[in-house]
């Protein structure tokens, strides 16, 4: 698959009909189960109102990751290079959901690209490992996420990923290479091995054609083939980019990785052109005797004593098991509705008290009493 596609021809004859099968003439008719319901008995991917997507191409890259293409119906937006998705598969009759970033350039039309690491405790990234086909049908939601680019590219831009945080710069260098890009950008990517490493062939063919493009690895466990050794210190930012004071920086991976680079942009006052995106949440510090107040689970109905922890820990304490995929390296997947109360961010130490807003539970910690949709 290449990294550009044509735009769908005739949009607006594919637009007159799904206005018609929307209508509220269409939906009496086929009273009392909605339209789509019988066009997934047609063909599973049809909807009227959803984003679904059949799987059109299986790939393992490596031993422990599977690539699936997906071909979205025309509820399908698009999406901008970073984001992510809430991507719904049927396992045993239940509908599970997880979030991937795709890994296309943002200018694919008809096509997304997600690449899957299995974890040993992951129901989907199993299931999809194992049995991902072509034809399988699976459900989207809308893209999200403001880890993005700017509309304006910066001149210099260093990205660091560790893991399947590959994903997202993924798509951030295909969208630089679809747009011609000739600023200087700098790929720090930290692998378990070569052997682990996503898309090794890509990068190095990627580097090979544009000048201005740098990759930089980093194999811990096996240091065959690597670039720097270890995982990340302070010195890995000189090393890899020298200029890395000038570079818009953005960093997508796990706690010890975005930490590291953080607090040694933040020694020279560079945090301002920090952009970061966590695919395991970070342990939180509580302080003792300083939590208060009381976190209602409201659709529950179960009320618990403060604790100070995070409120994904918190519920799973209360015997309650909200969606979470976190410390499987599956971002946003905890996000549900705060209905009221404050609560503070651990990664920015922010505090919001906005009324029925969305929130990541496993990055949240109340402040006072909180109530939650759970």
């Amino acid at each position: 698959m290449s990294s550009t596609a044509a735009v769908p021809k005739s949009p607006s004859r594919r637009h007159f009909g799904r206005r018609i099968l929307g209508s509220s003439l269409v939906g009496a008719l086929t009273s009392p189960h909605p339209i789509d319901r019988y066009l997934e008995l047609v063909r599973p991917a049809w909807s009227v109102s959803e984003a679904r997507a059949d799987v059109v191409d299986v790939r393992h890259m490596t031993g422990r990751s599977v690539t699936l293409t997906l071909r979205p119906n025309a509820n399908w937006p698009g999406f901008r290079a970073g984001q992510f998705i809430n991507l719904t598969v049927e396992i045993d009759g239940v509908r599970r959901t997880r979030c991937y970033s795709p890994a296309y350039s943002q200018y694919v039309h008809g096509a997304i690209e997600i690449t899957v690491t299995r974890h040993p405790e992951g129901l989907v990234s199993n299931h999809l490992a194992e049995h991902a086909r072509p034809g399988m049908t699976l459900f989207l939601s809308e893209p999200d996420g403001d880890f993005v680019m700017p509309d304006i590219r910066p001149d210099r831009m260093l990205l660091i990923s560790g893991g399947s945080g590959v994903t997202p710069l993924m798509s951030m260098l295909r969208t630089l290479d679809n747009e011609g890009h000739d600023g200087p950008v700098t790929f720090l990517h930290y692998a378990r091995s070569r052997e682990d490493e996503i898309y090794s062939a890509e990068l190095t063919s990627m580097a090979a054609r544009r000048s201005n493009f740098r990759i930089v690895r980093s194999f811990p466990r096996d240091e065959t083939g690597a670039d720097l050794n270890g995982h990340f210190v302070p010195s890995h930012l000189h090393e890899a980019e020298p200029r890395y004071a000038d570079a818009t920086t953005f960093v997508c991976g796990p706690p010890a990785l975005i930490d590291g680079v953080r607090a040694t942009l933040a020694l020279e006052d560079l945090e301002k052109r920090l952009h970061v995106e966590h695919f395991v949440p970070p342990a939180p510090a509580v302080v003792l005797g300083e939590a208060e107040g009381t976190v209602r689970f409201a659709c529950s109905g179960v009320d618990a004593d403060n604790t100070g922890a995070p409120l994904l820990d918190q519920a799973e304490a209360a015997g309650l098991v909200p969606p979470s995929g976190c410390r499987m390296g599956i971002c946003h997947s905890c996000t549900c509705r705060k209905v009221s109360g404050g609560i503070r961010n651990v990664n920015t130490g922010e505090v919001s008290t906005t009324p029925d807003e969305d929130i990541q539970i496993c990055i949240s910690v109340p402040v006072g009493d909180v109530e939650l949709a759970i």
